[in-house]
């Protein structure tokens, strides 16, 4: 644990700061689709595929980021990624065509992944036990203001100044936290605990966490399971805009129904922290998660979208997602003691992959109607829950103690 009282105080907000760049990344700016598909003179499908440019190099670049940080240290990765974070989003800002936007959108998701990823490895890093647990509570509890946040700032930014405000605002988070991060983030990666950054040994460090079983089911569980909750933060637009019938200001219904749900599980799995075991947590997540994926599709075989009903499951899910987060990357970290920084970067990885996937083919094919949207992230809730039941099976010497 850091021994300095500033760096006790402040490591709860820097590492749930660091973990809101990708919500920040993906969500301010949404409200913004018609106006950047109208000035750049294309379709908003198009416009919808810079959430892919951003989602998928920001997962390949998770693949270094922590082997990176295992070897250097955390502080100096995630100083240099927030750093180069802020100049991406300023060539978003700068964009004069739809393809610099796009690689703009690329270059932000190449660095926005080494704060990401490495501050749950500095959680663990500075924590043990029901300790990380409860921090990393607390940190979703902050962490979940950003997606309901985000996509209100970039509404009202959008009407007063433009789309190009919504990149403007990025970097000027990029640069602040960049600061607090220079003044307060410790080291919590000592040099007597690091690995040798070299070809050989490192392709052995990834073949043993990328092959290994549960790792596999548990990254895949935490992965499908926000999946379905990422499928409507993703097709926002269409939901907002087509479905509901809405405008650029009451992106707030959907995301602010997230923000409860999530404050409320992550609140949950703090108290739950050491009362109850990670797999029973587990259990109790998807036993709530699947009574939203219940209760969404059963409402559209009765009655049409509309509000509040149409966005009452988002709060459910994000309960249920938010109560099993902690557990599960709890559990995955833990595998790999020697090498935390590189599995929560594979973590982040899959989960990232995952979230280009349903950006680039989930959302366009679920986000025709809010039925097959509802039936969409149903489908994402059992497939989580498939993976969880192969984590379970597999033999007991190989399970979590």
């Amino acid at each position: 644990m850091p021994t300095d009282i500033r760096h006790r105080r402040w490591l709860p907000l820097l590492v749930a700061g660091l973990a809101t760049i990708g919500p920040f990344t993906i969500d301010t700016y949404l409200p913004s689709f018609p106006a950047i598909a109208l000035e750049m003179g294309t379709t908003e499908v198009l416009v919808q595929q810079t959430l892919t440019a951003y989602l998928i190099p920001f997962a390949l670049m998770m693949l270094f980021h922590g082997a990176i940080s295992d070897a250097f240290g955390r502080r100096p990765v995630i100083l240099i990624g927030v750093g180069g974070f802020v100049i991406a989003s300023i060539g978003c800002a700068l964009a004069t065509s739809m393809t610099m936007l796009l690689v703009c959108r690329a270059m932000q998701g190449l660095v926005a992944g080494a704060g990401t990823s490495l501050s749950r490895a500095v959680v663990r890093d500075a924590y043990q036990g029901v300790e990380a647990q409860r921090l990393l509570s607390r940190v979703m509890l902050i962490f979940s203001i950003a997606p309901a946040i985000a996509p209100i700032i970039g509404g009202w930014l959008q009407t007063w100044f433009g789309w190009r405000a919504n990149f403007w605002f990025l970097a000027l988070f990029g640069a602040v936290l960049l600061v607090a991060c220079y003044r307060y983030l410790p080291e919590t990666h000592p040099a007597s605990a690091r690995q040798r950054f070299a070809p050989a040994p490192l392709l052995a460090a990834y073949r043993l966490v990328a092959l290994n079983p549960r790792f596999l089911l548990l990254a895949g569980v935490s992965s499908l399971g926000f999946a379905g909750f990422f499928l409507y933060v993703l097709s926002a637009p269409a939901f907002i805009y087509r479905h509901l019938g809405l405008t650029e200001h009451d992106f707030a219904w959907l995301f602010m129904a997230g923000v409860i749900g999530m404050m409320l599980g992550a609140y949950i799995s703090g108290r739950l922290a050491g009362r109850l075991s990670p797999n029973r947590t587990v259990w109790l997540s998807f036993a709530i998660m699947f009574a939203g994926a219940a209760y969404n599709n059963m409402f559209y075989i009765w009655f049409p979208p509309q509000l509040p009903w149409s966005v009452v499951h988002q709060v459910i899910v994000a309960t249920g997602m938010a109560i099993a987060m902690p557990s599960l990357t709890l559990m995955l970290l833990d595998l790999f003691p020697h090498n935390r920084g590189m599995a929560a970067s594979l973590q982040s990885c899959v989960q990232s992959m995952v979230a280009g996937f349903v950006a680039a083919i989930a959302s366009p094919l679920f986000s025709t109607s809010a039925e097959t949207m509802a039936f969409g992230a149903l489908l994402f809730a059992i497939a989580a829950q498939v993976l969880w039941l192969g984590y379970l099976v597999l033999p007991r010497a190989q399970l979590q103690s």
